[in-house]
């Protein structure tokens, strides 16, 4: 009978074990955010069952499931723009949108307008999940500046004293 007063503490461990873990990815300040979530149910599991929270505060937030995958898989979000984001998991691609929040799909193939630009990648580390921004592209080098046509002066009283006008050949 004692033993099984002592059962759930034994057990206590095990529950402790669980780990979820969350980075987030600021796109115009925190109430403009995507966030991924990490869940794992036991400290020996090589997987995490993964989810992605798109937020535009105080419009919309929606928590979309994404299918389960390893433990250290990279999370790439690329934007091809006006709002939508494409999300890299391993071999697998989703897409979401932060105008309403409530879009999201797993897709077969990548998009035939491409993936976007590169924000950055959900990945771990030192077993933290963190959000790194992808580098800034340099800005682009100046244009040129044209110059401006050179006008000489052709009539004599716009001549210094002791210069002397020459005529241009044809």
């Amino acid at each position: 009978m004692r033993i099984s007063r002592l059962l759930p503490l034994f057990l206590l461990p095990l529950l402790a074990a669980c780990s979820d873990q969350r980075a987030t990815f600021e796109i115009k300040g925190s109430a403009h955010a995507l966030s991924l979530i990490r869940v794992t149910s036991f400290p020996w599991d090589k997987t995490a069952k993964y989810s992605l929270v798109a937020a535009r505060m105080p419009d919309c937030m929606r928590r979309h499931p994404m299918s389960e995958a390893a433990l250290g898989v990279k999370t790439e979000v690329f934007s091809p723009g006006n709002d939508a984001w494409i999300i890299r998991q391993g071999g697998q691609l989703f897409v979401t949108e932060t105008r309403t929040c409530e879009g999201f799909a797993k897709l077969d193939k990548e998009p035939e307008g491409g993936l976007g630009v590169l924000a950055g990648v959900f990945e771990l580390r030192n077993d933290v999940l963190v959000f790194t921004a992808a580098p800034k592209p340099p800005p682009p080098p100046p244009a040129p500046v044209a110059a401006e046509p050179v006008t000489f002066a052709t009539t004599p009283d716009a001549v210094a004293p002791g210069s002397e006008v020459v005529p241009a050949k044809n």
